[in-house]
């Protein structure tokens, strides 16, 4: 080739690199200087993205952000970037939903191919039968391989396949218990096998298939705390069964994480067994802040403080410096009070106990006649700790609290806000980013082992994702355990923790009873959330059901007809009557928030039956006073969350800080 015609196709190469490479660069350059797009974006910023920006994948990521609210998935699967197998999948869904199963079936196809080792893939495999015992090798504890293995039915090739992936992966899968029962009672899992069944059936809380399970044979250390710690849960005989279980799992394995654990439960009781705390290996009760705990007890609360100085950052301690401090309040001994109180370093407790903590330190401050003190311990509860009702109780103290009008509609509930997840896995943090909650927690499950245990900031983050994909019951109980658990290191973590204890469920029942009731929607909501964790399909012991867990007498009256169970599952309907019942009693106790509430849970006629709160008496003392635990605990807990639901934010902590304020 002459040199001319070599030099211009040299200096055509040259252009075309340098102007791919600027284009390349331009754009990431603009990625970097335009905000990331989220679920606050609004629609029209992202309508005016997903049509004009320069940048595709900024535009596939406002169509991802889009897909649940319009037709934007179509031509979304270009390129290798995993967000293109997920756009595949939707399209895919979209499909199947709309009827078109050969488009769908083509997609799946595409997404196998293209992408065969991404989370989302599993979701393919689970759409063509021949794929998967695949699904279940690749991909063993997402969702899709989960529900696979509960359809798999036993067969002779392959035996009870599905029960032992589930035990293994998914103990908690819906259908799980039937599969792993129905393994029990086969001939033939291994010892090694019926270990594995005999943990997950304990784990679900079926204490009694769990110990058949085991045939009489010696359980693993983990298996046999999984096993007693049912069987505590149960009736008598099966309560002796746990306590002799746990209390052979000390004896065999006293050096084993799991004999720890097994000392906490068996030293729970406010007055635990004294045979018990006797049977105790030596070695392993000195190093138990739990059995320690307990012979506190049994000693009458002498040597509570040296426990507390020695152990002070174990849960065991937290609980046996309030349990006596409540026993000194109740029998106004100020000062062994404020010693209790003041046993454990500041910083030590987490939030919620620290800022009972401090109420409380003010109070026997008051009495002992040191207002200065007083006033500083509730400053700083009020300065450092959320809305709630220790902090407005302090309030009160200070007379600085607003007044609480729980008998007032408002139009105004609170607006959610969306934060960054902050997990382990850059995939997950993505999905979540891009509104797809759903496959988030699908890639969540599937990137972790389910038996490996959870860091506090990681059950922060499950507890998130299993609210956001509608699984309240276990969300917020997740998150209310690390919440008592939980000393977070900063500002940031705390914050994020309460806001997300406090979701808007049911929105429009929520308004539509406030207004036809006359009742503050925040009060349903706290009562909601404490009575049945928004759940509809939730049923009590003592046969209360639904959201506002409402007793079917109780539902007709206020009905004025009977009502099916069915019905009262309905939540808009539950909630009205929830509504109308809370109004009734609000009418009956002059607006007095405590007893309202207190009754709500124990009934007005038991209610009436306690001595009743007098103007000269600390109404903290009278709720600590109640009879009944449960009540007492109810009644405060309620408040706290109307209190959180009321306020997101405080003086001493927002979330762009760090540190507290």
């Amino acid at each position: 080739m002459p040199a001319g015609p070599r030099n211009f196709f040299a200096l055509l190469l040259t252009t075309a690199g340098l102007s791919l490479t600027i284009t390349v660069m331009g754009q990431r350059l603009l990625r970097e200087r335009q905000p990331a797009l989220t679920p606050k974006t609004t629609p029209i910023q992202l309508w005016q993205t997903y049509r004009w920006s320069v940048d595709p994948l900024r535009r596939r990521e406002a169509a991802l952000l889009m897909a649940k609210s319009g037709p934007t998935l179509a031509g979304q699967g270009w390129g290798d970037d995993p967000l293109a197998a997920v756009a595949l999948a939707l399209a895919a869904e979209r499909e199947k939903r709309r009827g078109n199963h050969t488009a769908a079936d083509v997609l799946w196809q595409q997404l196998l191919i293209r992408f065969p080792e991404t989370t989302v893939s599993a979701r393919a495999r689970q759409h063509v039968p021949g794929l998967r015992q695949e699904l279940l090798k690749l991909h063993p504890s997402h969702p899709a391989a989960l529900a696979t293995a509960v359809a798999l039915e036993p067969t002779p090739e392959r035996g009870h396949q599905g029960a032992h992936h589930l035990a293994r992966w998914g103990w908690r899968w819906p259908g799980a218990m039937d599969r792993l029962k129905a393994a029990c009672s086969a001939r033939e899992p291994t010892q090694a096998q019926r270990q594995s069944l005999a943990w997950a059936l304990a784990m679900l809380g079926a204490g009694s298939p769990a110990l058949d399970c085991l045939q009489g044979k010696a359980a693993g250390a983990e298996t046999a705390l999984a096993v007693g710690r049912a069987l505590l849960r149960g009736g008598e005989e099966q309560r002796i069964q746990g306590k002799l279980m746990l209390l052979e799992l000390t004896q065999r394995q006293p050096k084993s994480l799991a004999s720890d654990e097994a000392v906490r439960l068996l030293m729970e009781p406010l007055l635990p067994d004294p045979a018990l705390v006797e049977a105790i290996p030596p070695a392993l009760a000195e190093r138990s802040a739990a059995m320690a705990a307990a012979q506190v007890r049994l000693n009458a609360g002498n040597g509570a403080i040296n426990v507390l100085k020695r152990w002070p950052d174990d849960r065991d301690s937290w609980q046996l410096q309030w349990d006596e401090a409540r026993f000194a309040l109740l029998d106004e001994q100020w000062e062994r009070a404020r010693d209790l109180l003041m046993a454990l370093p500041a910083g030590t407790l987490p939030p919620p106990l620290e800022a009972r903590q401090l109420f409380w330190l003010g109070l026997t401050e008051e009495r002992t006649g040191n207002s200065t003190a007083a006033k500083r311990h509730w400053r700083r509860l009020i300065g450092t700790h959320r809305p709630g009702y220790y902090r407005w109780r302090a309030e009160v103290r200070l007379g600085e609290a607003k007044t609480l009008h729980l008998n007032k509609p408002s139009t105004t509930l609170p607006v959610p806000v969306w934060a960054p997840l902050n997990s382990r896995y850059p995939e997950v943090d993505t999905l979540w980013r891009l509104g797809l909650t759903e496959q988030a927690w699908d890639a969540w499950l599937s990137l972790r082992d389910p038996r490996d245990p959870l860091a506090a900031e990681e059950q922060l983050v499950e507890g998130r994702l299993r609210l956001s994909v509608n699984d309240p019951w276990r969300g917020l109980d997740q998150l209310w355990r690390l919440s008592v658990r939980w000393v977070p290191t900063s500002c940031r973590q705390r914050l994020l923790l309460q806001r997300s204890q406090n979701p808007v469920v049911f929105q429009q029942a929520i308004q539509s009873a406030s207004t036809q009731h006359g009742v503050d929607p925040t009060l349903l909501l706290a009562i909601a959330k404490q009575e049945s964790r928004f759940s509809p399909g939730v049923r009590s012991i003592a046969g209360a059901v639904g959201v506002m867990q409402l007793m079917p007498e109780t539902a007709a009256s206020v009905a004025g007809k009977p009502l099916s169970e069915h019905e009262l599952m309905e939540p808009s309907t539950n909630i009205s009557l929830g509504a109308a019942y809370l109004r009734s009693l609000l009418q009956l106790w002059e607006e007095d928030a405590f007893l309202s509430i207190a009754s709500y849970n124990a009934g007005p006629g038991t209610v009436r039956s306690w001595p009743q709160p007098r103007n000269d008496e600390d109404i903290e003392l009278w709720v600590e006073r109640i009879p009944y635990a449960e009540t007492r605990y109810y009644t405060k807990k309620v408040l706290d969350n109307l209190l959180g639901y009321s306020d997101h934010a405080w003086p001493g902590c927002d979330d762009r800080a760090e540190g507290m304020g």
